[in-house]
């Protein structure tokens, strides 16, 4: 289909119809979605190594992150 150098209401319309149900749209989109996803997860992990290094920065380990973050409180049990 040629592209009008100016679209009506109805070209438009149809187009879009067109394109919502095209496989390449749909392929597109999905690998849209993934990629989001797992850039989601990948800030959520930048996130958390920024965090783990200040506690490292704060001389705090793994062994000791209770006594120091928390005074020893115990956690509670479910």
């Amino acid at each position: 289909m040629g592209r009008p150098k100016e679209y009506t209401i109805e070209v438009i319309e149809s187009e879009i119809e067109r394109l919502q149900k095209s496989e390449a749209v749909r392929l597109a989109r999905k690998e849209q979605k993934i990629y989001n996803k797992r850039k989601a997860y990948m800030n959520a992990l930048m996130a958390l190594e920024k965090r783990g290094k200040e506690l490292q920065a704060e001389g705090i380990t793994m062994e000791n992150m209770r006594e120091k973050l928390f005074g020893g409180v115990q956690e509670e049990e479910e």
